[in-house]
């Protein structure tokens, strides 16, 4: 019976951990977005900074990647940056490798 609580235990810590992880690399990966999306939109440093924690902010609106490329497009589109949603969605694909390579790897 200890065996089995402990594995159980076990199972439970890695869930926990797996989900941290993912948390840490969507974050991540949304900053990344953010900052690549300032570049676009020729933004200042400060403005960059603000700009990144929008984005990571955005992605808590609903499950899913849709209100962060909502955002990024909204955004990308006011400040005429010529982008379309498939650049934005292939950008996210990018930096999400990008954001795992840099939390893991840690």
């Amino acid at each position: 019976m200890t065996d089995f609580k402990d594995r159980q235990r076990g199972e439970e810590a890695k869930f926990a951990l797996d989900q941290e992880t993912a948390f840490k690399v969507a974050a991540r990966r949304n900053r990344l977005l953010g900052e690549w999306a300032a570049g676009l939109m020729n933004l200042t440093e400060e403005e960059t900074d603000a700009y990144k924690k929008a984005v990571v902010q955005a992605d808590f609106e609903e499950a899913g990647d849709e209100d962060v490329i909502r955002k990024l497009l909204g955004d990308l589109t006011a400040a005429d940056a010529n982008v379309t949603e498939a650049e934005i969605r292939a950008k996210l694909e990018e930096m999400s490798i990008e954001a795992r390579r840099q939390v893991v790897g840690q």
